[in-house]
């Protein structure tokens, strides 16, 4: 696959290349997400500040919580691309079995690898959002009886946040990470079909990859 807009390679442009660094940990190259968006500078500066808040301890949903609406819009958006670079890096920190990765990308909230109401309750908050870009009543009543307001303004911004980087990273047809894993790595439950989400009702694509050894904002 290659890329509609080709990220910037190195030498880096002067007014890029110090704010690729600091979106990376020490050390390790900025992904082709970054490296894409650099192509415009000014919306680099504004993502930057931005993205560092949503993957920062100061979002007020946890590493888990964080992860699952990631992890779920980006599948449901088929938008391997995302969904794989936080895998790779975040899926083990979050404590997300094979089997909860493989209901987030392909199931539903309702499977049995989910015990937890609060996990559940993400996930069908997210669905909401994508498929009806609004919370019901009820579902309203449910989240806000386990959230807190400023936990669910964070969740609202959250989900939409990364439709956005879903849509970049799909209509810019970036190649997957190398490293990083693919949506048939990890079966639905039974009953799913790898690499179609239930819930999405549709096929999600992306590009070859290998291993991700490190992205962007450590928690």
């Amino acid at each position: 696959m290659t890329a509609r807009i080709p990220p910037v390679t190195a030498p880096y442009p002067d007014d890029v290349g110090p704010l690729l660094r600091r979106m990376m940990p020490a050390g390790e190259e900025p992904i082709a997400l970054f490296r894409t968006y650099a192509r415009n500078a000014h919306l680099t500066r504004a993502l930057h500040g931005w993205g560092s808040y949503q993957l920062s301890r100061r979002l007020s949903l946890g590493l888990r919580d964080r992860e699952i609406v990631i992890d779920r819009t980006c599948a449901r958006c088929g938008c391997e691309y995302e969904w794989s670079v936080h895998i790779a890096r975040f899926a083990a920190r979050a404590r997300l079995t094979d089997a909860q990765i493989g209901s987030l990308t392909h199931g539903s909230g309702s499977d049995a690898c989910w015990t937890a109401e609060r996990d559940r309750l993400l996930i069908d908050a997210t669905d909401a959002l994508h498929t009806h870009h609004d919370l019901d009543d009820a579902l309203w009543e449910r989240l806000a009886a386990e959230f807190s307001p400023d936990q669910l303004l964070d969740l609202l911004m959250l989900c939409g946040w990364y439709h956005a980087i879903s849509f970049t990273a799909r209509a810019t047809r970036l190649p997957l990470e190398p490293g990083t894993p693919r949506f048939t790595d990890f079966p639905g439950p039974a009953g799913g079909q790898p690499g179609v989400s239930r819930a999405a009702g549709r096929s999600a694509d992306g590009g070859p990859g290998v291993r991700l050894r490190a992205v962007a904002h450590r928690q």
